[in-house]
């Protein structure tokens, strides 16, 4: 006999808009109704939250890791399902695991560690993004210099093949290592091109975009900056519509009246979300940990290398909403979108909404956003 549970005592955020005085019903770990609390089913087990807001878990495109590991350092199902749980326990339900600037051999590795993982059915894996390795060494960030190099036939054969076995893809890349028939074959192999790490100008990216590109990687960072006479890739991925970007909203990386201004100026199917840009040190309490060699410091909401570089980010996408609508004044239902719908839909994922059918993972957030309770297809997350 199928037990419904019925959630009542909070707003419901659908995805979409933001309900009152609804109860989410879960059955079989599948959302199956949002009803008026008055109508709830008589045998449904209650859970009564006390306030706050019930929304779909997040869904974030950019990991590059978490609880103590990074996916460049062992790019295993072992180092992934440690990701999963990391970011499971930061309210994140489904997420792209990230591999940055790294040889053949560890690409190729994580390629086939990542669908083998959504074959074993790791919870969360929704599929690969892969940063790098043709980027521009000018805009490199915390990425190794030594690594970053031309695409070659090689390389766009292996990222094809990879598409054809995963059910979510996103690659990022520069111009200036990577060809507009380059980026043509990788969006028409239904792969996410996202531009990024690049000093591109403005005419140079609206190219891009022309050719399949239709993301822009952590706006503002590690990209050509808007400038009078050079709008580069933030002016370019700002004025085309039809380019979404992802965020990292900590106040660190990009100040709240920047992103204020983005996203006034964005327009169109293209929107703006949010990502963490994770490290090893999510979902722990490391102070720091090694990438490639290199020591990366955590301090004061920060990850730096040695000297002051950002090297990902120490932020949770709870936080992240919050810093949207504390200080970029945004309301809560749309900046809760940019963590959940808006990534999803843009990468065809069957998450981000608490819709008649879908998986039930969501969150129960408090009145301050920070994160309550975690459920899993329709599983409680022990915290």
């Amino acid at each position: 006999m199928t037990t419904t549970t019925a959630l009542s005592g909070a707003a419901i955020f659908d995805g979409e808009t933001l309900h009152d005085g609804l109860t989410l019903l879960i059955s079989d770990g599948k959302v199956s109704g949002i009803v008026p609390t008055e109508e709830t089913p008589a045998e449904a087990a209650r859970v009564e939250l006390s306030g706050g807001i019930l929304a779909p878990g997040f869904v974030d495109l950019q990991v590059n890791g978490g609880g103590g590991l990074m996916l460049n350092a062992d790019p295993s199902v072992a180092t992934l399902r440690a990701m999963a749980r990391a970011h499971l326990s930061l309210g994140t339900t489904a997420f792209l695991p990230t591999l940055i600037t790294d040889t053949p051999d560890k690409t190729r590795a994580t390629i086939d560690a990542v669908v083998q993982a959504i074959a074993e059915g790791v919870a969360g894996i929704a599929g690969l993004h892969l940063e790098g390795p043709h980027l521009s060494i000018r805009r490199k960030g915390a990425h190794d210099p030594a690594l970053i190099r031309p695409m070659d036939a090689d390389d766009l054969a292996l990222l094809l093949e990879a598409a054809s076995r995963l059910p979510a893809m996103m690659v990022t890349v520069a111009p200036e290592n990577c060809t507009r028939a380059q980026v043509h074959a990788l969006h028409a192999a239904g792969i996410a091109v996202s531009l990024g790490h690049s000093d591109a100008d403005f005419e140079t990216c609206m190219a891009y975009a022309a050719a399949g590109a239709t993301v822009a990687t952590h706006l503002f960072n590690a990209m050509s900056p808007l400038e009078s006479r050079a709008p580069g890739l933030v002016g370019a991925t700002l004025q085309n519509p039809a380019v979404s970007a992802g965020l990292i909203a900590d106040a660190v990386h990009v100040h709240p009246q920047s992103i204020a201004l983005a996203l006034r100026a964005k327009n169109g199917p293209g929107r703006i979300f949010l990502v963490t840009d994770a490290m090893a040190v999510a979902g722990t309490d490391l102070a720091g940990f090694f990438l490639e060699g290199r020591q990366i410091n955590r301090a004061n909401g920060r990850l730096t290398l040695e000297d002051g570089t950002l090297a990902g980010a120490d932020l949770a996408l709870a936080h992240a909403v919050s810093v949207l609508v504390e200080k970029v004044r945004l309301a809560p239902a749309a900046a809760l979108a940019m963590a959940t719908s808006i990534p999803a839909d843009l990468m065809s994922l069957p998450h981000g909404r608490l819709s008649l059918g879908h998986p039930a993972n969501l969150i129960h957030l408090a009145a301050d956003f920070t994160l309550q309770n975690v459920w899993q297809n329709g599983v409680a997350v022990p915290r």
